[in-house]
Order: structure tokens, then sequence, then C-alpha cells
């Protein structure tokens, strides 16, 4: 009896012990008050993917940004325009498991096309215009949306497809918070149709229920 109840308890710890090593599976938790990342591997450490930089040779400049208040380029086909601080614009916020986005929108229709980040959860703040925004949840596929207007904010679990849509008439500006340095991002159609090498149609056509001329056709669009 008392054999079988060691067993259950190891059970227990082992189960609590992966699902705890589970939810800390984010950027690692720094070990020192900075890792300014470089390129050159000359006198420097190997932290996280970048090479860190002798501290006593940082200055301010490895972790500051000038122009974030210039509005970005919507003159494309979606409308929109991300602008992203992550670790590669400013190198100081390596291994600090953070990151910074604008996002400005088009007039009537701006849009964030519908993507995920695989390795942040994202905080939206508007800060000008009028916003549709929402995500999906996982299966069973639930879709959780709201209006946003100047200072509303809305979060976006990390790893859920989401997205954000001009519905006003003047331009829109939202500013984004990310839990992580480099959050990455997999835009939905793009990856789907527009990888490269493309993914066989007929996978595409099955997956979609999809005419393979449609499919076809998008694979050239994107």
């Amino acid at each position: 009896m008392e054999g079988s109840r060691f067993l259950a308890a190891l059970a227990v710890s082992s189960v609590l012990a992966l699902v705890f090593s589970m939810a800390s599976a984010y950027d690692p938790s720094p070990l020192q008050d900075f890792c300014v990342a470089m390129n050159d591997p000359k006198n420097a450490v190997f932290v996280n993917g970048k090479f860190c930089k002798n501290p006593n040779l940082t200055v301010a400049d490895d972790f500051s940004f000038s122009g974030l208040n210039i509005p970005g380029n919507t003159e494309n086909r979606v409308g929109s325009n991300v602008t992203l601080l992550n670790v590669d614009r400013i190198p100081g916020l390596n291994t600090l498991g953070i990151s910074l986005a604008r996002l400005d929108f088009a007039p009537n229709g701006g849009l964030n096309p519908p993507h995920i980040h695989p390795r942040a959860t994202e905080i939206l703040v508007v800060v000008e215009g009028t916003l549709y925004v929402g995500f999906v949840t996982s299966n069973p596929n639930r879709l959780i949306t709201k209006v946003l207007y100047p200072g509303d904010v809305f979060v976006f679990p990390i790893g859920l497809i989401h997205f954000q849509f001009n519905v006003g008439k003047t331009n829109a500006v939202a500013f984004a918070g990310l839990s992580s340095q480099n959050p990455g991002v997999i835009t939905i159609a793009n990856a789907v149709f527009g990888s490269n090498p493309s993914i066989n149609s007929d996978v595409l056509v099955k997956a979609f229920q999809l005419d393979k001329n449609v499919v076809n056709y998008l694979q050239k669009l994107f």
C-alpha cells in the first residue's frame, strides 16, 4: 500500500514538473542586467542566438530608437504597415523578453491580415481611429472580437490567429507590446499560398475545398 502511494505521488510530481517546465517555455529570464546584441563574435559571449557586447562598452544608443512618431507607409495591397522594434532594431532588448510595434492603417479597410506570433502574447492600445480586432481560439475555433476606439486596449494570446481591421473613415494608429525580444510573425495567407517552395496544390485543394484553378491563382497572387 505504501509503495502504491509512493508511486502515485511520484507520478503526480512528474506531471507537475512537466507542466511547470512547459509553462516557462518562453524567452528565458536573463542572468545579467543586459546583453546588448552584436554581430561581431570577437570578445563576445553567445546568448539567446546573439553575441553580447562587453557591458563596459555599451552606450545609450544600444537601448534606444528614434522615429516611432513617423507614420508607416500604408500604400500597399492590405493598407497597413507594422514598424517592429525587436532585438534587431534595439540591440539592448536581447534576453529581456519584450518588443514594441507601431501599427498604421489606411482609412476604410486598412488590414493587418490574420497572423500569429509563435513566441509572444500581444497587448495592443489604439491611439487613433477605430479598429475591429479579434482572435480565434484553438479547437473549438471560436472567434472573439471587439471594436476598439482611442484609449482601448486588447490582448491577443500567444500563438493564436488574430487580426486588426480599420473600420473607420480616417487613418488608424495603434501600438503593441509583445512578450518576446523576437516574437516572429506568420501571416496565414502568405504562409499557406506563398511559401517557398510552394505547398503541393492538391494539398490546398483538399484542405480548403477549393477548385484547383482557384488555388493556382492564389499561389501566383501571393
